[in-house]
């Protein structure tokens, strides 16, 4: 399933991008915002808060940042 993120096309190198992350970045962004905003809906759909699903958010991107948390 294509989302409106994922329409969106990838700067190619010999347009003043220095690396295959810069080229990336807009896209990525885009993709995590609208994960997020998915993942809000759900959670609200299923009774939780808004403000429970942002902490829940927070603390899952908490976790795969720290070396050793099972990931």
């Amino acid at each position: 399933m294509m989302t409106p993120a994922t329409r969106h096309s990838v700067t190619p190198p010999n347009e003043h991008i220095l690396t295959a992350q810069e080229a990336l970045e807009p896209l990525f962004l885009k993709i995590e915002e609208e994960a997020e905003v998915r993942m809000i809906a759900a959670a609200i759909r299923a009774g939780w808060s808004a403000e429970d699903a942002v902490a829940a958010i927070d603390q899952l991107r908490r976790n795969e940042l720290i070396p050793g948390s099972g990931h």
